[in-house]
């Protein structure tokens, strides 16, 4: 008996020593990996099963993906899926990647690979001209407020694999134009493009959400109000799905600011008229909009009307462009300008200040793509010129605080009247850390060597109990 067991002791070791622990380790994955995707491992460990449910690697939420196998010591060939060979990985321009092979000891071992792309979704190389961190969101989003399916993009900040930031977000119209030349009849924005170069320039970041029309249903789903011609009044439903479906997803799943000073709506002609009944309608979600070449027009006065009957309930931003030169059927008067010109008009009407609206009319400005991928960085800027956090939602009416200089990496001087009283200041991170908590003197200036990389909100409040407020960015 003795024996026997001291037999199957030998035959469990050998087993084990056949069969050590094999960890993979995915330390970065494709930008444009869907959201909640499932990454999976096949290979001579489950007969090349490429949606094995007991092959899917495990998520740390902070960009580690792991798995640990028990294979035969020997060549171990596999390569990585999201289900099925369909979605296989690929090389760095989105083609076919050869098998992955590990040579194991059968002692335990952990490799780090990095997944260059899909080859379902291409490369950073391939043929469309979308940045590498320009993802698909999801090919057929569901709206339930309209019971379709839709595309939807999202473009992540240059730095999002690697940091821990929050971001604010910009919810676009007509995605199909904003990224990639091979999916717009008329040309693209260049949207990433814009960004991309912007934060190589020290700007924070942006999410932006483009989502596509809906084609037959464009008309119908970026107007409120019908129109006895054209159609509409499916407006109050998309803007619903945004708001109610969309957002909370997006807001689940990314490293974003929700609050409304660092939420924005954009878009043009029919996609600007949408933008700005979102932004009158729901100004507890959005505080910011871009109106380009709104196609007021199709609603009559209605969108002037609806503005100036909802008064204003925070601070906000509203960028108005217009081309000189828009197509106007005929009239000798340029209806688009009349038209966007009217609802400004009616922003005043509703409690809104001159700062919190830019109107620009552009003289060689047309209806088209490419003046608004020429304008867009513009607006971006303008729009979120504000930014601080959306973590700190402030409802009373806010001063500007001017500090210089702006990157700073060492002292941070006051401007204006701030610069002639004692001020108790904050400092406060993007993820809603003070960093500082202080009072200076009038005339001093504010130490912000300490401060690690990043930008920052500075409150500063008087003898007066008025809060001033301005930005620092440090380099």
């Amino acid at each position: 008996m003795r024996k026997q067991t001291i037999t199957l002791l030998i035959l469990s070791l050998a087993v084990f020593t056949a069969k050590g622990q094999l960890t993979i380790n995915v330390t970065s994955i494709p930008f444009n990996t869907p959201a909640g995707a499932n990454i999976h491992v096949a290979g001579t460990f489950n007969n090349w099963n490429p949606g094995d449910a007991s092959n899917i690697l495990s998520n740390n939420g902070s960009g580690l993906y792991q798995i640990t196998l028990m294979p035969a010591s020997g060549e171990v060939k596999f390569k990585f899926t999201r289900g099925s060979w369909a979605t296989v990985e690929g090389n760095a321009n989105g083609g076919f990647l050869p098998d992955r092979v590990i040579n194991y000891s059968g002692q335990p071992t952990t490799v780090n690979l990095t997944i260059l792309s899909w080859e379902d979704l291409g490369g950073g190389s391939g043929t469309g001209t979308a940045a590498p961190n320009v993802l698909l969101l999801d090919e057929d989003f569901y709206i339930p407020q309209l019971d379709r399916y839709r595309r939807v993009w999202i473009y992540l900040p240059p730095d999002y694999q690697t940091t821990s930031k929050k971001y604010p977000v910009l919810y676009m119209h007509d995605g199909q134009n904003l990224f990639d030349q091979n999916t717009s009849a008329f040309g693209e924005w260049e949207v990433d493009e814009s960004l991309n170069e912007l934060h190589a320039q020290g700007d924070w970041g942006c999410i932006v959400v483009g989502i596509d029309n809906g084609e037959q249903y464009r008309l119908d789903e970026y107007s409120p109000w019908f129109n006895p011609q054209y159609g509409g009044g499916e407006g109050d439903e998309y803007v619903s799905f945004i708001i109610n479906t969309l957002k909370p997803f997006v807001d689940a799943n990314y490293r974003t600011l929700p609050g409304r000073l660092t939420t924005a709506i954009a878009g043009s002609s029919m996609g600007g008229l949408i933008s700005m009944y979102a932004l009158s309608e729901r100004q507890d979600i959005f505080s910011k909009a871009g109106v380009f070449s709104p196609a007021f027009w199709f609603a009559g006065n209605e969108s002037a009307n609806h503005v100036s009957n909802h008064t204003k309930q925070g601070p906000a931003r509203v960028y108005f462009l217009a081309g000189a030169d828009e197509e106007n059927n005929g009239n000798q008067s340029n209806y688009v300008v009349e038209d966007m010109q009217a609802v400004a008009n009616a922003m005043t009407t509703a409690g809104f200040g001159p700062t919190e609206k830019s109107f620009q009319v552009i003289p060689d400005g047309k209806h088209s793509e490419w003046f608004w991928a020429r304008e867009f960085p513009d607006a971006y800027k303008w729009l979120f010129a504000d930014f601080t956090t959306g973590l700190l939602d402030f409802q009373q009416d806010l001063r500007t605080l001017q500090v210089f200089p702006n990157p700073s990496q060492t002292w941070v001087h006051f401007s204006g009247p701030a610069k002639e009283k004692d001020l108790e200041i904050q400092v406060i991170g993007l993820d809603g850390t003070v960093h500082k908590l202080t009072t200076i003197t009038a005339g001093s200036s504010l130490w912000s060597g300490d401060l690690p990389s990043g930008v920052y909100l500075i409150k500063a409040r008087t003898a007066g109990n008025v809060w001033e407020t301005g930005r620092i960015i440090r380099p």
